[in-house]
């Protein structure tokens, strides 16, 4: 039997609400509280007949400890897993726009990749299933509500994945700062797959193999890399003013 999935914060409880309300069974909020938009939250559930239970703060606290709940803690129903059938829907629906994580096991560094993935409009973010952090309550909160709306698609085998994108028409660009030209003398206006790995090891071997390019962010200052998760949002939105100078270009 599948254990309940807990989310916590007022943005990413909200976003429950909006795109799967479905799968909220009930609420905790801090009965304290006084902020106009816990009470929404609280109005909103209420209506859609979602139990509310109202906790002292120091109760809501030790009961989710490490939680930045916010006031407010959703138990919800397992979210569906995304495969490589639903990332070849996605393909062939004319997404263009992906993020690959190779071995991003923090699970902050993955909530941020989701939420840097939707608000530059990528079609999905994926991972490798025995490679990656899980979506805890940690990287949902992280995520600040792209965990609801960006699909997280876990493959058996990354490398394997990244060919088929590339036989599908997509541009495989990895980015490693110790190889490649820089990232925006590439042509990210074309359908690409931006692939990072994790901090310190970097891309795998096979991940590299399967990458058609290699590129690298350029470093003005004395550090040698960024965290992960700014790398994928500088490379996201840099496929993004491409895209938009292209557009306007027309």
């Amino acid at each position: 039997m599948s254990r309940d999935e807990v989310v916590g914060g007022l943005h990413a409880v909200e976003s429950l609400l909006a795109h799967a309300p479905e799968r909220v069974k009930r609420l905790q909020v801090a009965a304290d509280a006084g902020d106009a938009r816990l009470a929404g939250i609280v109005a909103r559930a209420q209506g859609m007949g979602i139990s509310v239970e109202r906790l002292r703060r120091d109760r809501l606290d030790r009961g989710h400890e490490g939680l930045r709940h916010q006031g407010v803690v959703a138990f919800t129903r397992p979210r569906p897993r995304a495969g490589e059938a639903e990332l070849e829907n996605l393909v062939a629906q004319g997404g263009n726009l992906f993020l690959a994580l190779d071995g991003v096991t923090d699970p902050h560094n993955l909530g941020a990749c989701l939420r840097s993935a939707d608000a530059a409009g990528a079609s999905a973010v994926i991972v490798p299933r025995d490679r990656s952090a899980a979506l805890t309550p940690a990287a949902a909160k992280a995520a600040s509500g792209a965990a609801e709306t960006m699909p997280l698609v876990a493959v058996v085998n990354l490398a394997r994945t990244l060919r088929q994108l590339r036989d599908a028409g997509l541009w495989v660009v990895g980015l490693a700062g110790d190889v490649g030209a820089p990232l925006y003398q590439f042509d990210l206006a074309l359908p690409t797959v931006l692939v990072l790995g994790a901090e310190g090891e970097g891309l795998r071997r096979l991940t590299r193999e399967n990458c058609d390019q290699l590129a690298a962010i350029p470093m003005a200052g004395s550090v040698s890399s960024l965290n992960v998760s700014v790398a994928a949002g500088v490379a996201l939105f840099e496929a993004v003013r491409q895209r938009s100078a292209a557009r306007v270009g027309t």
